[in-house]
């Protein structure tokens, strides 16, 4: 486990080897992500790979045998090396070995960076067929940020709000509290003909918020101050949202996959969202996150 802080003079990022986590962002030495609290969620921004979610009590059949791991799969359980650092980028690998092949039998190599981009952090997610077969996976983030934010806080968590880019209408798939599973079956309606969702705690009482096909792949975290969190995802076709039981925080979690759907079947490629790798393909996949 080892530290690293990035900067510009204005952004300043600080990554855990342990996970490759992001632990900190700031702009101007105000701290706009989730500092991590037992009492709601120990972490503030995992990495997920190779699923993102919950598979059916915790495992899968594939073409290489069995998949067993718990929610959004290993990397963020795993130290990852940093191989190449400058002032303001660090890049970290996660390579696959006889524990993570016994339980997701797949050769992998698994590159984060993280980059200092004007205003912005950028994350990024490289992924690498090392092996001889097709690999299937799904990558996503899950940054957590303070609710409310730096310098603003006398304002409350339902003050706060999502704005889109445009309107549009868009009814989420519940998520089961109990098994961890997308229902498809049962939704319900986030926003109508609207580019604005309030926030209140008891909006999360389903859990996460799903969204697909988010307008310009862009969404504000804000209150009424302005300040908050904007994150540019493209290429990113699901948005997560998502807060513990009256936590002060609000996680925008970019995802190439989901869940394990209700309608589903328990074969690990044929999970929504899932991409492949062909033998010595690899693929890159990164998102912004830009205080306000």
């Amino acid at each position: 486990m080892a530290l690293t802080t990035i900067s510009n003079g204005r952004i300043e990022a600080t990554i855990d080897s342990a996970g490759a986590q992001l632990m900190s962002l700031k702009l101007d030495g105000k701290e706009y992500l989730w500092q991590r609290d037992e009492k709601y969620w120990p972490r503030c921004a995992p990495v997920l790979f190779p699923i993102v979610g919950n598979l059916r009590n915790d495992r899968a059949d594939s073409a290489q045998g069995e998949v067993r791991f718990g929610r959004h799969g290993l990397a963020r359980n795993y130290e990852h090396e940093v191989i190449e650092a400058a002032d303001d980028s660090v890049t970290y690998e996660l390579v696959s070995n006889d524990d993570t092949r016994a339980k997701f039998p797949f050769d992998f190599k698994l590159n984060m960076t993280y980059r200092v981009v004007g205003d912005a952090l950028e994350q990024e997610f490289m992924v690498t067929n090392t092996g001889d077969v097709t690999l299937p996976f799904a990558v996503g983030g899950h940054p957590a940020f303070n609710v409310p934010a730096p310098g603003c806080e006398d304002e409350d968590f339902a003050d706060y709000k999502l704005v889109f880019s445009k309107k549009w209408t868009y009814a989420s798939p519940t998520i089961s509290t109990e098994t961890g599973l997308l229902d498809y079956g049962n939704r319900f309606t986030l926003v109508d003909n609207e580019d604005e969702l309030a926030l209140s705690h008891r909006l999360f009482d389903v859990d996460t918020l799903t969204f697909e096909d988010v307008p310009g792949r862009t969404v504000s975290l804000v209150g009424p101050s302005g300040h908050g969190m904007r994150v540019d995802f493209p290429g990113f076709d699901f948005l997560g949202v998502w807060s513990a039981p009256d936590a002060p925080f609000v996680a925008l979690e970019p995802w190439r996959g989901t869940a394990t759907r209700t309608d589903e079947d328990d074969t690990f490629e044929n999970k929504q969202g899932m991409d492949f790798l062909e033998p010595g393909e690899q693929a890159v996949y990164a998102f912004r996150m830009l205080p306000l």
